[in-house]
């Protein structure tokens, strides 16, 4: 099966090398400056504080420019719709810094865009700590990669909202030390998520997909597990949900918390149907070596599931019902 998530941020990977260290901007007063790291477009006013530039637009709508350079710094957006876009896609690091002990990026306008951007090292005290925190309204991801952080995207509940992630990756992400788990993704009761040609690899605990959305789309990605550390599910749909899960590769490590499945369904509720919710055209296997036992797909719904034409691997039975 072809592996097209590689090129997830091949553009983005190798320049990352050559983005300036953490810098002062974001940590001053500023106010416009031609020479600050943030601009808006629209209007062309340039910021040395994220949260200026988010609050420049206000209500309205608007994009804002990142230099290539690493940031500690942060934003809440709490109207409007916003595009956060890297000048160059990977050159832009928001590291280290977390808004309202949540996350970089702290989002409940309307509606938000990211593009480019890197996400890391985020820690708060609860353990909770991410690079987006999307509390309301919709969002679209591309080319973006979380990293290094407890938690890669959190979201809220919005059952009118859709997310979108495509072309992004998502890298040591996860751990089950605070009061509950935090994972790589982790959707609360959404309307739709929809995951393509994205890459998640070497969780460090809790699952890689964790979803309470209605509708689910993950195709097109891949689930390198080979070098996780505690991990769970590759991907998880608690409460059920329909839609597709295709395309995508998985291969399961050795270090696990549960290795009794790849997908999980209503394991938790069953608040949404999921009769139909297709699962077709996967790869998964253990990593070489590895003699144990697991489920591609665990079922505890007991509602009809489209399963079919997944290549499993030796020691991967295709279906078990919970």
């Amino acid at each position: 099966m072809n592996r097209p998530i590689r090129l997830a941020l091949t553009c983005g990977l190798p320049l990352l090398a050559a983005v300036p260290a953490a810098s002062s901007f974001g940590q001053s007063e500023g106010s416009a400056s031609h020479t600050a790291p943030y601009t808006v477009i629209e209007t062309g006013r340039s910021f040395t504080r994220l949260q200026d530039a988010v609050d420049a637009i206000g209500d309205g709508s608007g994009t804002i420019r990142f230099a290539s350079l690493r940031f500690s710094d942060c934003a809440v957006q709490s109207k409007g719709e916003v595009t956060y876009r890297a000048d160059v896609p990977g050159q832009s690091v928001l590291d280290g810094k977390a808004c309202e002990d949540k996350a970089a990026l702290v989002l409940r306008g309307r509606g938000a865009r990211i593009e480019g951007l890197v996400f890391a090292n985020i820690r708060v005290p609860d353990k909770n700590g991410a690079g987006v925190r999307l509390e309301h309204g919709n969002l679209s991801v591309s080319q973006a990669w979380f990293r290094d952080s407890e938690q890669g995207l959190l979201s809220g509940e919005d059952p009118q909202g859709a997310i979108a992630i495509d072309k992004s990756t998502f890298t040591r992400l996860g751990t089950c030390e605070g009061s509950g788990c935090a994972h790589a993704v982790y959707i609360g009761n959404y309307g739709s998520l929809t995951i393509t040609r994205s890459r998640f690899e070497a969780g460090t605990g809790g699952h890689y997909v964790k979803s309470r959305a209605a509708q689910v789309e993950i195709t097109g990605s891949s689930f390198d597990d080979s070098a996780g550390r505690g991990t769970n599910y590759m991907i998880d749909l608690p409460e059920g949900a329909t839609g597709r899960i295709a395309g995508n590769w998985f291969v399961q490590g050795r270090d696990k918390e549960n290795y009794s499945a790849f997908v999980a369904v209503a394991a938790e509720h069953r608040s949404h149907p999921s009769a139909g919710l297709s699962v077709q055209g996967n790869n998964a296997r253990f990593v070489p070596g590895l003699d144990r036992h697991s489920a591609f797909v665990a079922d505890w719904s007991g509602e009809p599931l489209k399963l079919g034409d997944n290549a499993l691997g030796a020691g991967i039975s295709g279906f078990e019902k919970r």
